[in-house]
């Protein structure tokens, strides 16, 4: 039987936490910034928690970690 594949797409973009959630960095944070407000671009710095909705799709994509 092969070994179980990890997408390397998905492993750039999220990580596993110490209590085994998903995080991932929001987008639109890295160029064209003057246009944006103070709030929006601190707001962008933060690290967001995959939801529960799409918690399984992302499990299947990163089965070995």
């Amino acid at each position: 039987m092969p070994k179980i594949k990890t997408n390397r797409a998905a492993a750039k973009r999220f990580k596993k936490t110490g209590t085994g959630k998903y995080a991932y960095h929001k987008s639109f944070g890295s160029h064209i910034l003057s246009t944006k407000s103070r709030k929006r671009k601190r707001s962008l710095r933060k690290n967001l928690l995959v939801d529960a909705a799409n918690l399984k799709a992302v499990k299947l994509l990163l089965p070995n970690g």
